[in-house]
């Protein structure tokens, strides 16, 4: 096909064009018209504005299934300087999902998605008391939502009655039927409370509407009764009998030392077409609430094999003692806390396994000053606290794989956050995604430009809010939102991403 008589919107140039599902890895010119990548060619093309990537790595924009900032400000600006054009929040879901997405509406700089949460839901039938509210000024809790008035614990600690998990199913089918992605089960915060007859609703309702359940595991363990892999195999047994997908979420975090396991069991399943994804985060530390089930210490320390010291909390990074975690437990619950859990060398292995895919696991970060919530999109990157994993994943596998860390070719660490997490997206309810991970004529213009031999992670557990480098530009939809590695405030061309329901 000829382009050089076509004229673009906009043009990137010399740059080495990777893209995952054809196998493309050669340099290219790209060229974008109405949102859309319109050329992918060898030829010299013009367009309005034109993009020299020479020296850079022109990739799809990465695609974060996991990304508890979706919705702030804040959030989104370092997504940006980490190559994420499309984060979602479907770990811990949401709920009401329409208002959810009728929020962000014309306010987003990346593209965004949510799942209805089994968290909310349960919590929306504990307490018919609770009120949320989306009104773009977005203040983060753990049932996936901004709270108004009347939050309680009940989400966590209550067994439902057989007629509570028919309202539990009510609710999530609603969120379907509204266009989420699929549906948030995170057994893994109320692990006396949910029952697994909620587990094979979650399951059901996937299977019946085609799509998928992002799994935060019952179990964080790596010794019997209750390991890791129990609380795989209580979502993986239902879906082998009512179908639908499955995304084990942080799937290192929970199986510890059993993950060669996990993943032996994971092949093997889709091998044989059951739609199982496991997602892993580029660190050996996580970061959640102080009163998170898995952390008690007759888990964290006799089935995860850490200790007191182990727990950091986030506010003044030091490492909690006995006395310490007992105090927050009991008067501030929701304190944010880091927590160590796979060994590195685990998480290395896990990314370099060929049917792994990254997610951030991004969590809200706070201010040093104040501990407030650090939502504001003009908030200083230094000003805040929080795991480094929100601003520095995608850059940091990009540097582990250059540095031979994990050893995997670049196009195959690319597909990781790109196409792979497209396509298992796409094959289960999300047709959207059949236009996004590529780098393709009629794909949507998402794009990441970085390069290869710089491109780095500079968070860390003392400054988590330091954006990444080495990734100067970043498109969404055809609209470029980072520009010389500065995000622009001006611009709100991300759309929503939703089931095909």
């Amino acid at each position: 096909m000829t382009h050089q008589n076509e004229s673009y919107d906009l043009v990137i140039t010399g740059g080495r064009v990777i893209d995952p599902e054809t196998r493309l890895d050669a340099v290219r010119n790209v060229g974008i018209k109405d949102g859309r990548i319109a050329a992918v060619t060898e030829q010299a093309i013009n367009g309005k504005e034109t993009i020299d990537a020479f020296g850079h790595v022109v990739a799809p924009g990465f695609i974060d299934m996991h990304h508890h900032n979706t919705d702030v400000p804040f959030g989104q600006k370092l997504a940006l300087r980490d190559g994420v054009t499309t984060p979602m929040e479907l770990e811990a879901g949401v709920y009401p999902v329409d208002e959810w997405y009728a929020g962000l509406e014309g306010k987003s700089q990346t593209n965004y998605g949510a799942s209805v949460g089994s968290i909310a839901a349960r919590e929306h039938v504990f307490n018919p008391k609770l009120k949320t509210k989306y009104s773009g000024d977005w203040v983060y809790d753990l049932i996936g939502a901004p709270v108004e008035t009347g939050f309680t614990m009940k989400w966590s600690t209550q067994v439902p009655t057989p007629e509570e998990v028919e309202q539990i199913e009510g609710l999530l089918e609603k969120g379907l039927q509204q266009g989420s992605v699929g549906i948030g089960h995170c057994p893994g915060y109320m692990v006396n409370g949910c029952t697994q007859a909620e587990s094979l609703v979650c399951q059901k309702l996937a299977g019946k509407y085609g799509q998928a359940v992002f799994l935060h595991g019952r179990y964080s363990s790596q010794m019997p009764p209750a390991s890791g892999l129990l609380g795989f195999l209580e979502m993986m047994a239902p879906q082998e009998v009512y179908g639908g997908g499955l995304v084990i979420q942080h799937m290192t975090a929970q199986a510890l030392a059993d993950t060669p396991a996990a993943l032996e069991l994971i092949d093997n399943a889709r091998e044989k077409g059951i739609q199982v994804l496991a997602e892993v985060y580029p660190y050996n530390f996580g970061g959640s609430i102080v009163a998170a089930d898995y952390l008690h210490p007759d888990n964290y320390q006799k089935n995860m094999g850490r200790d007191y010291k182990d727990i950091i909390e986030t506010a003044t990074v030091t490492p909690l003692t006995k006395e310490r975690y007992e105090e927050l437990v009991k008067t501030a619950p929701s304190t944010s806390i880091m927590f160590y859990n796979a060994t590195e060398e685990t998480v290395y292995q896990a990314l370099a396994h060929p049917n792994t895919v990254l997610g951030s696991d991004a969590f809200p970060y706070s201010m040093r000053d104040g501990g407030a919530a650090a939502t504001d999109w003009d908030t200083p990157y230094d000003a805040v606290n929080g795991h480094p994993r929100g601003a520095g994943a995608h850059a940091r596998l990009l540097h582990l794989v250059r540095e031979k860390k994990i050893d995997i070719p670049l196009p195959l660490a690319v597909s990781k956050m790109t196409y792979m997490i497209a396509k298992f997206l796409e094959d289960n309810g999300v047709t959207q995604m059949a236009h996004k991970g590529r780098i393709q004529e009629g794909a949507d213009a998402d794009i990441t430009i970085f390069d290869a031999d710089t491109v780095t992670d500079n968070s860390t557990m003392a400054d988590g809010g330091l954006p990444s480098s080495g990734i100067p530009y970043v498109v969404v939809n055809g609209t470029v939102v980072v520009r010389g590695s500065e995000v622009r405030n001006d611009v709100f061309p991300g759309k929503a991403i939703k089931g095909s329901v």
